[in-house]
């Protein structure tokens, strides 16, 4: 299957573009998953390679790759066990250096993950730390004489964990660790683990990635009588980590990644004069989308865009629908959270800690039009949007496999044996291929979406060329508007920065959702100022109407209809 994706040809490299991401479309990809060239079961950085040119076609602008570094696999490679050292069955060094090569020949940017809260417990710092108290590694991780200290920080792995300590029996103390009792955290009381984890950066930067997803940074200090979480120190040493790429890799981004309150997520962007990372996920507007379809009400996205407040003005939000993790409900209420189960996860098998472990497809149950209708929110509401491998077209998942691993299935690009990512036999596959009735690799798949013009794939492929077409998705101001329709949200994308004659990009869109399950008619308040603006199409290009001179427009749509309306005034026009 080569040659597939018609229309895609390499650019000279990658823009020269300091605020890139703020216009970007990440794509998450795991090398295990996407690809394998070598029979093995697994997939490669040979393998990513191969199938550049299909995310070039796609429209994606940063590829976004998970730990990929020596490691027992106890925890999907966020396990690490040697931090400048790449899985042998992923390839090797230079394999990801021609990776990071060829994707930015394609005009396609890298990040990877960055796990500076733990490491494995095989890490060879570890195992010096734990046979020798008194050597250079003795201090490298936290220890305690009892499991007593810290009492009242919660535990994440709920489902695991009994205790965030546990007892060495080489050391003979006992080891703190916010995720798995395998995963020892890192004491960065010790200048010298920031020394060291900042060589970790300088190794993977000077390999030519274009940032990093900062993973779990809230857990980084602990602290008696303090929760574990976002304490002050934490923050000092993200600032000092962001100042040395600024003065050592300009351009390149950091990627905070806080499952916390939008009060203390915005945290992490630091401020403009001592700024700590370009992006943060913004993990409480995520649930509210799968929340207010249901809900069939656009009140839960209002509010908790209404909760979070202003960033600096360099920095951006990260907006996802899924990813490898589960669909976490954290940042919920009880209520709420019950309902989601409900709604979303009614086996118990689909549950995993406090949230879901389903890929999107599966939870808005093949829904097309719910699935359309959420990426038409997470590609216009603030932030950038980060896709996550093989919802383009529309993969299920597999609720019998352990843990997380039920979405983190092979990538299927063909009907054939393996779905075409390996030739290797089945029964030695990392993870089987989907094969539900609904979700198998004859029905679900690359080679077939392509073949259907109607198909999702090609609709996702239209959808992120209009938004790249039109950078006020990336960096307008967000502005909810009255519909008169408690089931339709609608809200203003402006761009209010001084722009070229030559830009005849949309300076201001007004995006219309309806949540609701029926046809719905919405009368948009915009206000006397856009009185007489003209109201077009940004995907087709249809005019529909003028807003009347109540600063008026009406809006019929259908069941989990949407539009992204470019407002046009005479001086838009030119």
């Amino acid at each position: 299957m080569s040659g597939f994706p018609t229309g895609a040809s390499p650019v000279p490299g990658l823009r020269r573009d300091p605020e890139w991401f703020k216009t970007a479309v990440f794509y998450e990809l795991l090398a295990r998953a996407f690809s394998d060239t070598t029979g093995s079961g697994t997939g490669d950085f040979q393998g990513v390679i191969s199938k550049l040119d299909y995310i070039q076609w796609l429209g994606v602008d940063c590829i976004w790759l998970p730990p990929f570094y020596a490691s027992p696999l106890r925890d999907g490679g966020y396990d690490i066990a040697d931090y400048t050292a790449v899985l042998p069955e992923f390839g090797t060094i230079e394999d990801f250096r021609q990776l990071v090569g060829e994707a930015h020949a394609r005009g396609i940017r890298i990040i990877t993950d960055f796990v500076m809260n733990h490491t494995s417990d095989q890490h060879p710092w570890f195992q010096a730390s734990r046979s020798d108290p008194d050597g250079p590694y003795g201090d490298f991780y936290v220890w305690s004489d009892t499991d007593e200290k810290y009492d009242g920080v919660r535990i994440i792995f709920v489902d695991t964990e009994e205790s965030n300590w546990t007892f060495d029996p080489i050391r003979r103390q006992f080891f703190w660790h916010r995720f798995f009792s395998h995963q020892p955290d890192l004491n960065y009381e010790n200048p010298a683990v920031i020394d060291a984890m900042k060589d970790v950066v300088r190794f993977w930067m000077d390999m030519g990635i274009d940032g990093f997803r900062l993973d779990a940074i809230p857990y980084l200090i602990e602290e008696e009588g303090h929760n574990g979480e976002n304490h002050p120190r934490t923050h000092e040493i993200v600032r000092e980590i962001r100042a040395m790429v600024d003065e050592e890799y300009p351009g390149r981004i950091l990627l905070a990644e806080a499952n916390q309150p939008p009060a203390e997520v915005v945290d992490y962007f630091g401020s403009d004069e001592e700024p700590e990372c370009q992006m943060c996920f913004h993990f409480p507007v995520m649930p509210m989308l799968y929340y207010a379809l249901r809900d069939e009400r656009a009140a839960p996205i209002i509010d908790v865009l209404a909760d979070t407040p202003p960033i600096p003005a360099g920095g951006q939000w990260g907006t996802f629908l899924r990813n490898h993790d589960e669909l976490t409900l954290e940042m919920v209420t009880p209520e709420q959270r019950a309902a989601m189960y409900g709604w979303y996860a009614p086996d118990p098998r689909m549950r995993a800690n406090v949230g879901i472990r389903r890929r999107l497809w599966p939870l808005l149950g093949n829904s097309r039009a719910e699935v359309e209708l959420i990426h038409a929110l997470v590609l216009s509401l603030p932030g950038s949007p980060c896709l996550y491998y093989g919802d383009e077209i529309g993969m299920g998942d597999n609720i019998w496999l352990e843990d997380r691993d039920a979405s983190r299935t092979p990538m299927q690009w063909t009907p054939d044996r393996n779905a075409g990512f390996s030739s290797a036999d089945p029964g030695k596959l990392y993870l089987p291929v989907v094969d539900s009735l609904a979700f198998n690799r004859g029905a679900i798949n690359v080679e077939s979406a392509m073949a259907q013009p109607s198909s999702f794939l090609h609709w996702l492929r239209k959808v992120l060329a209009a938004r790249k077409e039109h950078p006020v998705f990336g960096v307008g101001d967000f502005t909810v508007v009255e519909s008169g329709n408690e089931r339709v949200l609608a809200f203003l994308r402006t761009d209010k920065r001084n722009r070229t004659p030559e830009d005849r990009s949309a300076r201001t869109v007004l995006c219309v959702n309806n949540l609701s399950s029926t046809a719905q008619g919405a009368s948009v308040q915009l206000g006397v100022e856009y009185a007489g603006a003209r109201v077009r199409d940004v995907i087709g290009g249809a005019v529909f109407n003028v807003v009347g001179d109540d600063g008026r427009v009406p809006v019929t749509l259908g069941d989990r209809g949407w539009f992204w309306l470019a407002l046009e005034t005479d001086e838009d026009r030119g």
